[in-house]
């Protein structure tokens, strides 16, 4: 009878984490144990390549999965390179002493070789599911086998055994079936292929297991359907992909293989807009296949929505949403990165966070930058519809991060232009500019036909100067970070000066200004501190008055912050701005000589005309309605 031997001290506490701590999900034992016959094959693979003696070829490995409901069991073997007794004890024996980092440290040419494991701990996961774990291994080039049995943090016994072929085979016991957890669900053939496809799926050696399926008796009548029509039978099915996509060559593939691979990936009905399939060498070696959607997911814009690539190390799935590899305004991009050279925790579950995650998150970026750029110059319908799904999520990364990246995506924003009301770039709005023309200029509104009804539009509009039409809540906010776009400043058409008035227009509405002086403070005095002045326009036309503002908050900033009931309520420093080509003003310019009572009914008036047509509320609507009625009634 074997001796059991006891773990060391340090042994036990880091198996009791192992169990209880280190993992999130215990279906990852199955992605630990298929990575760990992976590397054993890898080993005797890379043996075979300089020994002939092996006497294997590459297609010969394989990974077989056996459950077996009666005993409870679920069994994984490999015919990789096994292990001697020795072996045994100082891989299994020794937690976090691992044979695959040591088998990579002593061979330098390892190219064609992907040693997974890294830590010696992922075999221990199997305890999370298994009351009881028994490896039975014959190494290569020996005669004996031997098995390794353990029950836990008790001890574990090594002996000799019975065993033909060289490798390992891996049996759990699995524990009983609870109220809050069936240990039983791992012996099911879906569960198991589902779990190898999550997570394994591009193991490069075959996993294979018996899978019964249903077909037609050869006998069976044509206009038969019944159950005696179809019989099972077992097949040996190979469950994994085993050459993932992104490492194929380009040169093999072509679109509808990009296409094919992404709807079924992310369950889109659409074909993406844009696939960018990269391979990087270098200080850090990685390769990605990501893509860009047609269409924005029914969450995107919500809290639940969670960004981020899938991310494998040498074609494992270690984490489903790697948020870090993304700058939220890319969020809207899906696919994965695999790289071999990621520091991983303990688990593989999560990243450290190191320079080689931050270079290839800077790569990742900077690829999608330079790709988004080539679809806006090359493929403009496309960028559209991208721009249209994703444009306000682009946006947030103009002041997103204190506006550190606004550089990052300046040049891949669009706005609506009063040029024939379709989508511009900032670069495209400049080179249409007249040669007189001092700012880039915008308005922001609910609607394009919002914005273009705008007393102070119509000027600008007149002189065949161009003007942005901010319609998203977050397009005002992203300009005021930009502040200009290369030398030309942006210039809200609701603030200060226009810059189109001559030197002689300037003195002319000088001279209004000190000739209506009185006029101007009586109007302030009227409305108080609702307003910061009374002004002569120069930006009005048509229209005998509009509102402005003066400030870092504008009247559309005003509207937005305070839709959120949460936020503290603020308000903009609003200036009454007068036509002085009005005849309203001329009418103003009697009563404040005449009637100065009526003068401050007509000011409030004309205020709260001015605040509607910016789409404000009004702060005595009832009061407005009076005046106006007082107003019609008088002859």
């Amino acid at each position: 009878m074997a001796q059991t031997k006891e773990f060391k001290a340090e042994s036990k506490r880091l198996l009791d984490m192992m169990i209880n701590s280190i993992y999130t999900h215990r279906e990852i034992f199955l992605r630990e144990l298929i990575s760990n016959a992976s590397d054993a094959i890898d080993k005797l693979y890379f043996k075979s390549l300089t020994d002939d003696s092996v006497g294997m070829n590459k297609g010969d490995f394989a990974i077989e999965i056996v459950p077996d409901k009666d005993a409870g069991t679920l069994t994984i073997s490999d015919n990789g390179i096994g292990m001697t007794e020795e072996e045994l004890e100082n891989n299994l024996g020794i937690i976090a002493n691992s044979g695959s980092l040591k088998f990579k440290n002593e061979n330098e040419k390892t190219e064609d070789v992907d040693i997974i494991g890294q830590f010696g701990v992922g075999f221990y996961s199997a305890f999370m599911v298994a009351r009881k774990v028994e490896v039975r291994s014959k190494a290569y080039g020996s005669d004996k086998a031997y098995v390794w049995t353990s029950s836990g943090a008790d001890g574990y016994t090594v002996e000799e055994c019975d065993k033909d072929t060289v490798g390992t085979q891996i049996i759990l016991t699995l524990k009983e079936d609870t109220e809050t957890e069936k240990y039983s669900e791992f012996l099911e053939t879906f569960r198991i292929k589902e779990l190898v496809k999550k997570y394994s799926d591009y193991i490069r050696f075959p996993i294979k297991m018996d899978v019964e399926n249903t077909r037609r008796k050869s006998d069976a009548k044509e206009d038969d359907y019944s159950d005696d029509a179809y019989e099972t039978y077992i097949e040996n099915e190979t469950l994994n992909s085993m050459v993932p996509i992104w490492r194929k060559n380009k040169s093999e593939l072509k679109a509808e293989d990009y296409n094919s691979f992404y709807k079924d990936k992310y369950y889109d009905y659409s074909d993406p807009l844009k696939y960018i399939h990269s391979k990087v060498e270098g200080a850090t070696t990685y390769d990605a296949l990501l893509f860009i959607p047609e269409h924005a997911p029914f969450n995107f814009y919500s809290k639940d929505y969670e960004k981020g690539l899938q991310l494998y190390s040498s074609g494992v799935l270690i984490m489903d949403k790697c948020a870090d590899l993304l700058p939220d305004y890319f969020s809207f991009v899906r696919g994965l990165v695999d790289s071999a050279d990621l520091s991983l925790n303990i688990s593989r579950e999560m990243l450290q966070h190191d320079h080689q995650m931050k270079t290839i998150a800077k790569s990742v970026e900077k690829t999608i930058k330079s790709e988004l750029s080539k679809m806006l110059k090359n493929h403009r319908e496309d960028y559209e519809k991208l721009w249209k799904a994703f444009g306000i999520q682009i946006k947030f990364g103009v002041y997103d991060n204190y506006g550190r990246d606004k550089d990052a995506v300046e040049d891949l924003l669009m706005f609506v232009s009063s040029a024939e009301k379709k989508l511009t770039t900032l670069d495209e709005y400049v080179s249409r500019m007249k040669e007189d023309q001092k700012y880039i200029y915008y308005c922001a509104g609910d609607s394009v036909e919002k914005i273009e009804a705008l007393p102070q539009t119509e000027v600008l509009r007149d002189k065949g100067y161009e003007i942005l039409y901010l319609t998203d809540q977050v397009d005002e906010f992203a300009v005021k970070v930009l502040m200009r776009h290369g030398d030309k400043e942006f210039r809200s058409v609701s603030e200060g000066d226009l810059g189109i008035d001559t030197e002689e227009q300037k003195e002319e509405t000088k001279k209004l200004t000190e000739d209506n002086k009185g006029m101007l403070d009586l109007m302030k005095e009227a409305l108080g501190d609702k307003i910061r002045e009374a002004k002569i326009s120069d930006k009005l036309k048509t229209h005998p008055v509009c509102i402005s503002s003066a400030g870092q908050i504008s009247l559309e900033m005003e509207k937005i912050l305070n839709k959120n009931p949460q936020n503290e309520k603020v308000k903009s420093e609003k200036v009454l701005e007068l036509n002085p080509q009005h005849e309203i003003f001329s009418v103003m310019q009697s009563l404040y000589e005449k009637d100065k009572d009526k003068f401050k009914d007509y000011t409030s008036l004309l205020y709260d005309q001015a605040l509607l047509i910016e789409g404000m509320p009004i702060e005595d609507p009832v009061g407005f309605a009076q005046k106006l009625c007082s107003l019609m009634a008088s002859k």
